[in-house]
C-alpha cells in the first residue's frame, strides 16, 4: 500500500459507534487527536498518529464507527475504510461498550473480524467501576478473553497495551523517515480529497458531493519521485459565524487549523467554477498568519470560465496581503495538471528552508539604505546596524538597530521587498524581526 510504507506495527481501532473508540485513541496518544462526539459516525476516515509504550513504537489507527445495518449514506464508504485498515494491521483492537452489552452491530463486526488472519483484542469500554461480572457475555463473540477499561477514568488502558505489544512481531522494525508535510486547506467540496485521490492513485479518502463529508484529518504517508511526503486531508473551513464551537463542525475548524499548523507546506485549494469568496481569501489568510509556504491549487480547471492570466490577476487582487503565492491550475477530474503540484511543493519548501549567509544579508541591507533610508522621528534617525538569520522555515531575518520603534510598517516592507528581489523567496512567507541594540 503506497501510504504505509514505514515498516512500524499498526494497530487498528474498530467497534461499532459510540463504543468510545476516539477516546480510547485519544488517551493513547496522550492528545485530542481524534474527534469525540455524542453523535454516532464522527470519525469517517482513519486517523493515525504514533505512539509508544514500554520501548515498542507503532502507529495507532481509529477508524469510523462500522454500522452494518445502518442506512446512513455514508456507511458504505465508512466500511470501506475499516476494510483497509484491518487489512494493513499488525493487530486488531475492538472495542465494545460494557454498558448496552453485546449487541448485533457488535457480533457483525466480530464475525468480520473471525475472517481475518490478523490477532484481536476486545477491550470491553465504559466500565467505570470495573464490574467484570458483565464482561462475560462478551465471550460469545470469539474473540478470546474481554478486557475491561474505562477510557474516561484511564482504568486499563496499560494493561490492553501490554497486551497488544506482547503481539507484535519480534522482528518488527521501523524504518524511520522525514519527509515534508503537506495539508490542503479550503472551502468545503472544493475537492480536497479528490485530489489526494488522485495525487496516490487509488481511493484513499470519503470523497462525496455532501458538503462536510471530511470531518477529520487524514494523514497518509506516501512517496513521489522517490522523495518521501506526507500528504494531510482536512475538514473544509466553513464561515466562522456558521459554525457552533462544540458542534463535529467546530472540532474540523480546530482540526484544520491544528493541520496547517503541523504543516511544512499548505495547498490552499480554490474552486475554479465558484468566484473567489470572502472565506477562501480568510483561509490564506491563516495560512499567511501561520506563516507556512503554500501553494495555490485552483482545482475543476477542467470546467474553466476563464483564461489562467485573468483567474491569475483575481487572485492577485484578492491575495495581495501575500503577492509572494504561486499558483497551480489542475482538474482532480482528468488529472490534468497535477505533477505541477508536487513540483511547486518541493520548490517553495526549497525556498523555505533556504539560508543566507550573514555576508551577503549585510551586502543587501547596505543597498536598501543607500537607495531608502529608514524613518527618522523627533530628530531621531531608525538606524540599522546589521542583519542575521537565526532560522528557517520560515525564513526569519533579525535587524538590530538602534531605535526599533522608529523602523514602521512601510520600511518593513520596503526591506522585506528588497530581500525577495534578491533571493528567491516565492511561496513562502519571510518574518522579519527589530531589536534594540547599542552602536558600539
Amino acid at each position: 500500500m503506497i501510504y504505509l510504507y514505514y515498516m512500524k506495527p499498526i494497530v487498528a481501532i474498530v467497534g461499532r459507534a459510540n463504543v468510545g473508540k476516539s477516546t480510547f485513541f485519544n488517551k493513547i496518544c496522550g492528545k485530542r487527536i481524534s474527534i469525540v462526539d455524542d453523535v454516532a459516525g464522527v470519525t469517517r476516515d482513519r486517523i493515525y498518529a504514533d505512539a509508544e509504550w514500554c520501548g515498542q513504537k507503532f502507529t495507532i489507527v481509529d477508524t469510523g464507527g462500522v454500522e452494518l445495518s445502518s442506512e446512513d449514506v455514508f456507511q458504505k464508504e465508512i466500511i470501506e475504510q475499516v476494510y483497509l485498515a484491518i487489512e494493513n494491521a499488525t493487530v486488531i483492537v475492538f472495542v465494545v461498550d460494557g454498558k448496552t452489552g453485546v449487541t448485533q452491530a457488535d457480533e457483525d463486526v466480530a464475525r468480520l473480524l473471525r475472517k481475518q488472519n490478523v490477532p484481536v483484542v476486545l477491550v470491553v469500554n465504559k466500565l467505570d467501576n470495573f464490574d467484570t461480572s458483565t464482561l462475560y457475555d462478551f465471550y460469545s463473540l470469539g474473540l478470546g478473553e474481554p478486557m475491561p477499561i474505562s477510557c474516561t477514568q484511564s482504568k486499563g488502558i496499560g494493561d490492553v497495551l501490554d497486551s497488544v505489544v506482547a503481539l507484535f512481531p519480534e522482528d518488527a522494525t521501523e524504518a524511520e523517515v522525514d519527509g515534508i508535510k503537506i495539508s490542503l486547506v479550503g472551502r468545503p467540496n472544493v475537492g480536497k480529497s479528490s485530489l489526494i485521490n488522485r495525487l496516490l492513485g487509488k481511493k484513499r479518502v470519503v470523497v462525496s458531493d455532501v458538503e462536510g463529508t471530511t470531518r477529520d484529518s487524514v494523514v497518509v504517508p506516501f512517496k513521489c519521485n522517490k522523495k518521501d511526503y506526507f500528504l494531510i486531508d482536512t475538514a473544509g473551513l466553513r464561515r466562522q459565524r456558521s459554525v457552533e464551537k462544540q458542534s463535529v463542525e467546530g472540532y474540523s475548524v480546530l482540526r484544520s487549523m491544528s493541520a496547517i499548523e503541523m504543516s511544512d507546506v499548505v495547498l490552499i485549494v480554490i474552486d475554479a467554477t465558484k468566484e473567489i469568496s470572502e472565506q477562501d481569501v480568510r483561509i490564506a489568510g491563516y495560512v499567511h498568519e501561520a506563516k507556512k509556504a503554500n501553494v495555490v491549487v485552483v482545482n475543476k480547471w477542467d470546467e474553466k470560465t476563464m483564461t489562467k492570466p485573468e483567474f491569475t490577476k483575481i487572485l492577485q487582487e484578492k491575495l495581495s496581503f501575500m503577492d509572494y503565492f504561486k499558483v497551480v491550475f489542475v482538474s482532480a477530474l482528468t488529472g490534468t495538471g497535477l505533477s505541477s503540484i508536487m513540483e511547486e511543493v518541493d520548490k517553495v519548501y526549497e525556498n523555505a528552508s533556504r539560508r543566507i549567509s550573514t555576508g551577503i544579508l549585510n551586502d543587501i541591507l547596505h543597498d536598501a539604505i543607500l537607495n531608502f533610508e529608514p524613518p527618522s522621528k523627533k530628530g531621531r534617525k531608525g538606524k540599522i546596524l546589521f542583519v542575521t538569520q537565526p532560522s528557517t522555515n520560515p525564513p526569519k531575518f533579525v535587524f538590530f538597530c538602534k531605535d526599533p520603534q522608529i523602523i514602521g510598517f512601510s520600511y518593513e516592507r520596503y526591506l522585506e521587498n528588497k530581500l525577495r528581489e534578491k533571493v528567491d523567496f516565492s511561496g513562502t512567507p519571510i518574518e522579519l524581526v527589530f531589536k534594540g541594540k547599542e552602536e558600539e
